[in-house]
């Protein structure tokens, strides 16, 4: 096997999983591969109980400490795979956590599924994402076949895998949702930024961040502000909200109506070392822990959230909505 393998296990029993999992491992740890697993305590619990002692010979992590924003998490195991990586085949079992998610996190996990194949296309790396039938939800049981080109112990139809741009426009068309109309806004321009900056460190600090969320979010909007005056007609507003869970940015331009080519996952993958461009965004994307995004040339709206302090992590607390 020489190209890049990305497969869902849809499980229903513990049996199940153990032994798909089991195997992979095993063939991985005979081969020379790197082994890493990131699930749940529980099936690192048991996994660990069925590998016996070749269970030292692999690399675990809880899911809830790598599965908590979608690019983040991206970028982890990107960076993983080309530290670990040099030469030999990193086998990756992945299993996302779906439970308590909001509408909006579940579509861009559902879009992080897809964009794995775009970001490790090249490599010879091989990951297993298993999802526990019995606890998902339907949605996201169904979404595993449009995510991943091969289902392990399943037939399937050729067209239940949908190509990534394709995926990644389906999310889009849902759209924004507006803000409420009375949220702050202020108006930035080239060379006028400053106000906004000192705006954002006074905010950020009456909503309770801590210093460093706080350079986070004034970071990262000042670099989506950078791109607005660069690509989307040189002004635009920021608009500032908070609601139970996050501090919300969203930054908007009044567009530079001439289409310009960009890239097809606008930094969502993360960048080659050496790129000229594509660097931004991913940054953004990073600094943030979700991005929601409308990108026209008529007129752009990036929205950036942050989670307020002692709200947990939203696989923890929050709920479907």
């Amino acid at each position: 096997m020489t190209g890049f393998v990305h497969q869902a296990l849809r499980y229903r029993s513990e049996d199940q999983f153990l032994d798909t999992v089991a195997r992979f491992v095993r063939d991985g740890l005979d081969a020379g591969d790197t082994l890493l697993v990131v699930v749940s305590v529980r099936n690192i619990t048991l996994l660990g109980e069925e590998l016996g002692s070749r269970f030292r010979d692999l690399e675990s992590h809880d899911a809830l400490d790598w599965y908590d924003y979608p690019s983040r998490t991206l970028g982890r195991y990107h960076s993983y795979c080309r530290r670990q990586g040099a030469g030999r085949r990193v086998r990756v079992v992945g299993e996302p956590v779906w439970e308590g998610r909001t509408v909006l996190e579940t579509r861009e996990w559902m879009r992080y599924e897809s964009l794995v194949n775009v970001a490790f296309a090249g490599s010879r790396h091989w990951i297993l994402c298993p999802y526990d039938m019995r606890v998902l939800p339907e949605s996201v049981v169904c979404s595993a076949a449009r995510t991943h080109p091969e289902l392990v112990h399943e037939a399937r139809a050729a067209v239940d895998y949908a190509d990534p741009a394709d995926f990644s426009a389906e999310c889009d068309e849902q759209g924004l949702a507006r803000l409420p109309g009375g949220a702050d806004g202020i108006r930035f321009g080239r060379g006028r930024t400053a106000a906004v900056r000192r705006a954002l460190r006074a905010y950020a600090r009456r909503l309770g961040l801590s210093e460093q969320r706080a350079y986070d979010l004034v970071a990262a909007v000042h670099e989506t502000m950078v791109n607005a005056v660069r690509y989307g007609g040189g002004q635009g507003v920021v608009r500032l909200h908070s609601d139970r869970n996050h501090v919300i940015c969203e930054i908007s331009d009044f567009g530079a109506h001439t289409p310009v080519a960009g890239p097809p996952f606008p930094g969502h993958l993360p960048p080659e070392p050496g790129a000229p461009g594509g660097h931004g965004m991913w940054l953004v994307r990073q600094l943030s822990d979700l991005v929601d995004d409308a990108l026209d040339p008529e007129g752009s709206v990036v929205r950036l959230y942050f989670r307020r302090p002692g709200r947990g992590q939203p696989a923890a607390g929050s709920v479907n909505s």
